[in-house]
């Protein structure tokens, strides 16, 4: 429907916001294909979330807009969800390496991911585009009426302020940084103390406390089970009793109703305790402070809004474009997808539809998950279609569709820890699972509510 005749081939130079998994491979399928590129990093070194900050802010829920922001939301003790095999790029895997110092396991911990993000930085030469402890403070186009002219300013450490044009902005600044708070009536004025889990770290401050973890998701559960060593009670309250296996000794309830100055909590079930913290294991949201569009893209209820194909404004198209929006798929595999699409479209190898078709089809889109029933919040989750986006841009770049054994590792590291909970990265032989092939395996759906970091840095 929409196919068009390629343009001649053209370099632009682009900008990237974002040294993290999704923007070191933006800028290398960007060079790849000839354009100029620049990197803008806030931090001094690659990896975006998976760089571990012992640091915490200080509004610990987040609502303070002058708070120093730490980008990275990791917990000390973080460990993926999903198996080496289907946590790499297609052309450069991520294997376990026998070494001192290396962690081999096939669910490995954080640090061993930012090791495979830095080689890969490093092997695919990306690291030398990268300006290091540039924070970017604004992305605007020139003149409104070009959209192949966009200036963005940056801030240096040292405090200074300076600006470039570029003909492309590709954003990748991730989407776990600005925490989503549970609501509940007396939550501004409950006598305990509060978190965000953006703001946890290790289990040592909940020693011989009380304390009420908000979510069911993997993070939730993960950060339970880390404290429970060290706290008096841990109790997790949810919309529903969590879909995953959990530990002996985590009391389950149903969500808050309502919190007193007193320190007391009341759940909707009529139950009520009295609690030492709440940490809310509540996920985040779309974030872009920097970015000034006047009006054309907005966050309305974590919808990041319009989006063709999750990835251009129509309006804007294709000179701004936003990497790895969606959750709920290998995230890693996405973004690889999108930055070889969005470097293909900046070059002209491949055109994209008009402004109005592209408005269409996000319109038809936003009226399919609403006919399904989804809320607004839920624009971004790919769940709906299982692989079907991802296959989509394999096609439009002329690739063969995903292999099947990923698609089923996938689903089934979902089941399993549905099933046994975090220790199925200790009891599932991956590597035998391999030798079989993992094709037969039964595909289905996991549709727990929270989306948040450990979801998330699944890949």
């Amino acid at each position: 429907m929409y196919k068009k005749k390629a343009m001649p081939k053209r370099s632009v130079k682009a900008a990237v916001i974002g040294a993290g998994m999704s923007g070191l491979v933006a800028a290398r399928e960007l060079r790849r294909e000839g354009h100029q590129v620049v990197v803008f990093e806030k931090g001094s070194e690659v990896g975006g979330t998976w760089v571990y900050d012992p640091r915490v802010e200080s509004d610990p829920l987040g609502l303070d807009p002058a708070r120093e922001v730490v980008h990275s939301s990791m917990y000390k003790s973080l460990r993926v969800n999903l198996p080496r095999p289907i946590m790499g790029f297609s052309d450069y895997p991520f294997e376990a390496k026998l070494s001192v110092g290396v962690d081999p396991r096939p669910f490995p911990g954080h640090e061993e991911v930012l090791r495979f993000l830095q080689g890969f930085a490093e092997d695919s030469g990306v690291v030398e585009l990268v300006r290091f402890e540039h924070e970017v403070v604004r992305v605007e186009r020139v003149v409104e009426e070009r959209n192949d002219e966009w200036v963005v300013e940056w801030q240096t450490r040292d405090g200074e302020v300076r600006a470039e044009v570029f003909e492309a902005v590709v954003v990748c600044n991730g989407k776990y940084t600005e925490p989503r708070l549970a609501e509940f009536p007396g939550r501004s004025t409950w006598g305990g103390e509060q978190i965000h889990s953006h703001n946890y770290r290790v289990p040592e401050p909940y020693k011989d406390k009380i304390v009420v973890i908000i979510g069911n998701g993997p993070s939730a559960v993960d950060i339970a089970k880390d404290i429970l060593h060290v706290a008096k009670e841990v109790h997790l309250a949810s919309r529903e009793t969590t879909k995953f296996k959990i530990h002996d000794g985590l009391y389950q309830h149903s969500p808050i109703d309502y919190a007193e100055d007193n320190g007391k909590i009341v759940f909707r079930d009529g139950s009520s305790m009295r609690a030492d913290a709440i940490i809310h294991c509540s996920g985040y949201k779309y974030h872009f402070p920097f970015l000034k569009t006047n009006g054309i893209v907005n966050v309305d209820d974590n919808r990041v809004e319009p989006l063709y194909k999750q990835v251009f404004p129509p309006a804007l198209a294709p000179w701004l474009s936003f990497i790895a929006i969606p959750y709920r798929t290998i995230a890693i595999l996405l973004s690889e997808l999108q930055s070889r699409w969005v470097a293909k479209i900046l070059s002209g190898k491949i055109l994209l539809p008009s402004k109005e078709e592209m408005t269409s089809s996000v319109q038809e889109y936003y009226q399919r998950i609403e006919a399904v029933g989804w809320p607004r919040r839920h624009t971004h989750r790919l769940q709906l279609e299982k692989f079907d986006y991802e296959n989509w841009l394999a096609g439009e770049l002329g690739l063969p569709p995903l292999e099947r054994w990923r698609q089923n590792m996938y689903f089934t590291s979902l089941n399993l820890l549905m099933m046994f909970g975090a220790n199925l990265r200790d009891t599932w032989d991956v590597e035998k699972w391999m030798q079989g092939e993992g094709g037969e395996e039964e595909e289905e759906e996991e549709e727990e509510e929270e989306d948040n970091i450990n979801c998330s840095l699944e890949c």
